[in-house]
């Protein structure tokens, strides 16, 4: 063989090396930057966890007060507590639930106050087949979510 002949034959030996070299660190370093993706959703969640850490040491606990501070009546939160809860319940469930965990209700109080909610858009009122139903607004729900971490 001629002198350019090795040379090429070389050439071309060193040229499958290199992408051989190549391929073999793409093959090495997919673990590493899998690890890197599963380090920064860790990073995501430990941070998510410190915030609600945070929010329970300022407040005493995860409250109606950090996600509706507008929300300002006691029997109000009540509502919205109970209705975060259970959703989709009538006044008289509602009135008996909170007769449960307060010892007293008034229905015409919860009325008004589910009246008030319903039009600050906190509760959404929905006709059902003899009563009317309440549930959490869709965008309080989100907040909700939000302030937990669990969507962005």
């Amino acid at each position: 063989m001629s002198e350019e002949g090795d040379q090429g034959k070389k050439i071309d030996e060193l040229t499958q090396k290199v992408e051989d070299l190549e391929t073999a660190l793409r093959e090495v370093a997919r673990p590493y930057s899998e690890l890197a993706a599963q380090l920064a959703q860790f990073q995501e969640t430990v941070q998510k966890y410190f915030r609600l850490m945070d929010l329970y040491q300022r407040f005493g606990s995860i409250s109606i007060e950090s996600i509706l501070p507008e929300v300002k009546d006691p029997i109000s939160k009540d509502i919205v507590k109970l209705l975060l809860d259970k959703p989709n319940l009538n006044i008289s469930e509602i009135t008996e639930e909170l007769r449960n965990r307060r010892g007293s209700s008034s229905r015409r109080i919860v009325r008004d106050r589910l009246n008030e909610l319903v039009e600050m858009k906190v509760v959404v009122e929905k006709t059902g087949a003899k009563e009317k139903d309440y549930e959490l607004a869709e965008h309080v729900i989100r907040k909700w979510s939000q302030v937990l971490g669990l969507t962005k």
